[in-house]
């Protein structure tokens, strides 16, 4: 079954939730880069869950899934029609999964995972019990140092890779608290509702995410001058407008009357907050903000 056909879940292997670590692969059009992100997972160890998501693809991600789901029975391949990386970590968590686990660790399909990395996230919640999250560090690229000097400075996510208690995840699930399905940035969203424990920005408590040097992740290499990358960054220049102009009204709501606030959708908020929803000043920002408003108020 493809991606385009019904949103049946097809899987390999049980659907539990009682391992002690569930890692889940967040995957959209990753044909080129899923087996490299399947293979650096610990494949084969029956004390992890490993759930490859497949959402919204018309490409070869879920087949080539399938394909190593054959040969190790704790892979899981889900293949879904409806699109939306949100809208996919909610089906899974809440909606397939029998249960929790210890430690329920994320992975975007074109990461590919350090060796000990998830050893080294299940070990950080388990030495931390204060902490709801802990967060890997990227390897490569030229903004690696700063991305990691950043994500120790303001204990943040990064959603190529990072971990949750599961018991966390059991306490969303009991308050209904769902990440709306259209959210870009979901990782700011989840790491702001681990530092208020599930509360308003009143509760917020930086020390509840927490950083894990042991644990990285390497991101694919891009030509700066290839067409196919222009387009892309194009594109990822305007959802990162869209994910800021989202955050300005997540904001709000964590700051008022927090999470059991966010709504299933973002573009219900759009129309009634437009004057708030203004562009920043300055070159990039403004250019890239105004289109990404203009795609924001056609679905509001």
């Amino acid at each position: 079954m493809s991606g385009s056909q019904s949103g049946a879940d097809e899987s390999q292997g049980p659907v539990s939730g009682l391992s002690p670590i569930i890692v889940t692969v967040l995957a959209h059009h990753e044909e080129r880069r899923i087996a490299l992100c399947l293979e650096s997972l610990p494949l084969g160890d029956p004390q992890v869950a490993i759930h490859l998501v497949v959402n919204g693809s018309k490409d070869r991600t879920a087949d080539i899934g399938r394909g190593v789901a054959r040969l190790f029975p704790n892979l899981t391949v889900h293949d879904w029609a409806e699109g939306g990386k949100a809208r996919s970590w909610n089906r899974l968590n809440f909606d397939t999964l029998s249960g929790f686990a210890r430690t329920h660790v994320f992975v975007d399909g074109d990461a590919v995972v350090a060796p000990g990395s998830i050893a080294a996230l299940d070990d950080a919640l388990a030495a931390n019990p204060h902490a709801n999250a802990v967060s890997g560090f990227p390897l490569n690229g030229r903004g690696a140092a700063a991305y990691g000097d950043s994500i120790e400075a303001t204990r943040g996510l990064f959603g190529d890779l990072y971990a949750l208690r599961g018991d966390f995840l059991a306490r969303m699930k009991a308050d209904g608290i769902r990440l709306p399905v259209d959210l870009i940035g979901d990782d700011g969203l989840i790491g702001a509702l681990a530092k208020t424990d599930l509360k308003n920005e009143d509760h917020w408590d930086d020390e509840r995410v927490l950083p894990v040097r042991g644990a990285g992740f390497y991101c694919e290499p891009v030509s700066a001058f290839a067409p196919a990358t222009l387009a892309m960054q194009y594109n990822r220049m305007v959802n990162y407008s869209v994910r800021h102009l989202q955050n300005r009204l997540v904001s709000s709501i964590m700051r008022g009357e927090g999470p059991g606030a966010l709504p299933e959708r973002m573009d219900t908020l759009y129309a009634a907050n437009r004057d708030s929803l203004r562009p920043r000043k300055g070159f990039p920002d403004a250019w890239f903000d105004r289109r990404a408003l203009r795609r924001m108020m056609a679905k509001s």
